[in-house]
């Protein structure tokens, strides 16, 4: 049936032009923006995701630049290091040389000392932006660790945390440590042993975790050896204190000591004490059989086979607690004291820069492997952000070749849907021929 009231067919010819016209402009939308999905409209979940990515880009975008920061500030700790350890080296050749007995000691101390005070240029020169990581004499909590932010961890549920690599500050001053002599609390026997005929080794274990090791707590060696005919050893020789039981005061004028930096474990302790140790033995002309005492994990190793049934040698650890307010030496402390013009002091020298030396190199070694992973993270972090960029654009980007194709067939639509509503408009006209 006809009818000049509703024409259908314009109707549907209508519509069928709206719905061209409609999908017309989002091709045209997507030509123009390079999206499929420009906003929440188009798809509110794709978009909602995509915008959740893109977040993640400019957030890994910053930790790049932490991640470049950081790099720099351990390159030059790195390289400080390695310069600090190269002229230790130079150190020891002019220690081995003064042990001669028929050299110029002076003068060779004059070069030790030359070359000391490169070293202290070295490293207060070491910094980047201010942050020196060659230096660690804060008794702060946490402030021998420098955190840089290394990436952002996200889980399923949508919570972020951020990651971080962690960078051990390293010591390489020479600034002298001390114990104070009064206030604090004092322990004579943190841990004590008595060497003797029957016990001729035992191991002092000074604990298994940095807990109790807090920055500025002071650790000396008292030995004590009895000997009442001195038939195998001067007891003399075998003494830091006048008695078993060392006062604080004796503590603080011990040259076997050492004041622990925050981050310091029980092992750090131990080396320190042992090396401490090493030139003291060699600057009395004590032999590793009549007392050894070296580092052992988290303890001290100590052996002696001077002794006879009459004899006992006993070591003590001792501790001054932080509040007494000792200083904090820095980590080639024992440098500031070489000194070879003497035939003991250029004894003691050498057990002492042997020390020093593996003090830097490790230094060098543990810088150089946490730029090492500064650098992977860099380099995994510029993948993840392309990752991400690629993933954003399968999700929105437009396929601007479908785009085109679309666009030509709609523009053919579009004209063939003209063409129909234009007929559809004239067939009243046919209905009126029927009445003339």
């Amino acid at each position: 049936m006809s009818s000049i009231l509703t024409n259908n067919g314009a109707m549907v010819a209508l519509q069928t032009m709206k719905a061209i016209n409609k999908n017309m402009g989002q091709v045209q939308s997507e030509i123009s923006t390079g999206k499929s999905v420009g906003n929440a409209k188009d798809n509110a979940a794709v978009w909602a995701i995509s915008k959740i990515m893109e977040s993640d880009v400019k957030g890994f975008k910053g930790i790049s630049d932490s991640l470049a920061l950081g790099s720099s500030t351990v390159a030059v700790a790195q390289n400080a290091a390695e310069t600090v350890t190269n002229l230790l080296t130079s150190i020891k050749g002019k220690i081995v040389a003064a042990q001669e007995a028929n050299v110029d000691r002076a003068k060779i101390q004059t070069d030790i000392s030359a070359l000391r005070d490169q070293i202290n240029s070295v490293v207060g020169a070491a910094q980047f932006n201010g942050l020196n990581l060659l230096s660690n004499a804060s008794t702060t909590a946490g402030s021998g660790t420098v955190s840089v932010l290394s990436s952002l961890d996200r889980n399923s549920s949508g919570s972020v945390a951020a990651s971080t690599i962690g960078v051990t500050k390293q010591d390489l001053g020479t600034g002298a440590s001390a114990i104070a002599a009064t206030g604090g609390t004092f322990n004579n026997a943190v841990a004590t042993t008595t060497l003797n005929n029957t016990t001729r080794s035992a191991t002092l274990a000074l604990g298994g975790s940095a807990a109790g090791f807090a920055a500025g707590t002071a650790y000396a060696l008292n030995i004590f050896g009895t000997d009442a005919d001195n038939s195998t050893f001067n007891q003399a020789t075998f003494r830091t204190s006048t008695a078993a039981a060392a006062t604080q005061t004796e503590a603080a004028a011990s040259q076997i000591r050492y004041v622990t930096r925050e981050g310091d474990t029980a092992a750090d302790v131990a080396k320190a004490l042992s090396n401490a140790y090493a030139r003291f033995a060699a600057e009395n002309n004590l032999s590793p059989d009549a007392l050894s005492i070296s580092a052992s994990g988290n303890g001290l190793s100590i052996t002696s086979n001077s002794t006879t049934a009459t004899d006992t040698i006993q070591v003590n650890v001792m501790s001054v607690t932080a509040n007494a307010g000792n200083t904090i030496g820095g980590g080639l402390e024992a440098l500031r004291t070489l000194n070879v013009s003497t035939e003991s002091g250029a004894k003691g020298a050498l057990a002492a820069v042997e020390g020093l030396i593996q003090k830097a190199v490790d230094s060098a070694a543990t810088f150089g492997s946490v730029r090492g992973r500064i650098d992977t993270q860099t380099e995994y972090v510029s993948k993840l952000v392309d990752s991400l960029k690629s993933g954003i654009g399968s999700m929105v980007d437009a396929n601007m070749e479908e785009a085109s194709a679309r666009l030509q067939a709609l523009q053919v639509q579009q004209q063939l849907a003209t063409q129909s509503l234009s007929i559809a408009n004239q067939a009243p006209q046919s209905i009126l021929a029927l009445f003339r």
